[in-house]
């Protein structure tokens, strides 16, 4: 790897670095060392480093702001890119907004609402990056990206950028097409929102974040939601029934606020937080034979 991240720091694209830890980029706060680290100033610079990755036939994978992502603690092989600064233009056009890829979904959600724009209330305490939350799907209270995105502009591994429509992106419960069927980033998404009363907007905004602090527990390291809900039920409601609220393995808690929260209650490893996923799987089963299925991601070496 030496002599690629030679070659990627000659070309001047931004920040790259060698063995990285992961867990200063998450909001766990848990994760091994990445090969490589990159962060592009730019879309081009990321076009840039794509090239680069292909032509040595490199394992990558993309962050943004490290929430939903559970890291191995071997790390990861291969490239792991990060977007931030430099892909997180923002643009207004009446209700419409096209928006960079790095952009904080907090962030985003705040400044639109003050400008009076309805739609993006639901993101106030999402803490992830539009390119993230495209790509999962985030959604909140009712709602999620799936109702107000217009499309998507992809770079795919292959160095090709493409604008998916909303259709295109076969949104479904926390799950786009780019999980599975066609890898890529997310370097921009447009958004269609709708004109409101700016106070009435802000006040919504106010009440989700408000009821976020109230029952979830942001002040732990965590990576949100760890399960997805077995709908018609809800995860975190089997998990408090069955009386796993507080129960821990290793540094890795289930919140006493929220069942289907983990959170690093001091020093946990991946390796705590992947046998806990397991002990709540496993009760649920046992007592309502429901299967539960996990909402992170979690990727790296095995």
């Amino acid at each position: 790897m030496d002599g690629i991240l030679s070659e990627l720091q000659a070309l001047n694209i931004g920040k790259v670095k060698s063995n990285e830890l992961l867990s200063q980029h998450t909001t766990i706060k848990i994760g091994g060392p990445a090969d490589l680290f990159i962060e592009p100033s730019s879309v081009e610079n990321l076009k840039k480093v794509m090239d680069v990755i292909r032509q040595n036939n490199i394992q990558w994978r993309a962050i943004g702001r490290g929430s939903n992502l559970l890291v191995s603690d071997k790390g990861i092989e291969g490239a792991v890119i990060k977007l931030g600064s430099g892909i997180d233009n923002l643009e207004i056009n009446g209700a419409e907004i096209t928006v960079g890829g790095g952009y904080s979904l907090v962030s985003l959600s705040t400044f639109i609402s003050k400008k009076g724009l309805s739609g993006l209330e639901f993101a106030s305490g999402i803490p992830g990056s539009v390119g993230g939350a495209v790509y999962m799907n985030a959604g909140a209270h009712g709602s999620d990206i799936s109702k107000i995105l217009t499309k998507a502009h992809v770079l795919f591994a292959d160095g090709t950028m493409e604008w998916l429509s909303n259709q295109e992106m076969e949104f479904s419960y926390r799950t786009s097409v780019l999980q599975k069927k066609r890898p890529g980033i997310v370097i921009e998404a447009v958004f269609r929102l709708e004109e409101g009363d700016r106070t009435a907007i802000v006040s919504q905004m106010q009440k989700n974040k408000d009821y976020r602090k109230e029952t979830q527990p942001w002040n732990y390291p965590c990576a949100g939601s760890i399960f997805r809900n077995p709908l018609p039920n809800y995860a975190g409601k089997l998990i408090e029934i069955a009386g796993l609220k507080g129960f821990s393995i290793g540094g890795a808690k289930i919140s006493e606020m929220h069942g289907n929260f983990i959170v690093n209650a001091g020093n946990a490893t991946a390796g705590d937080v992947l046998a806990l996923i397991q002990y709540v799987k496993d009760t649920i089963y046992n007592l309502y034979e429901i299967k539960m299925e996990t909402e992170v991601e979690i990727i790296g070496r095995k």
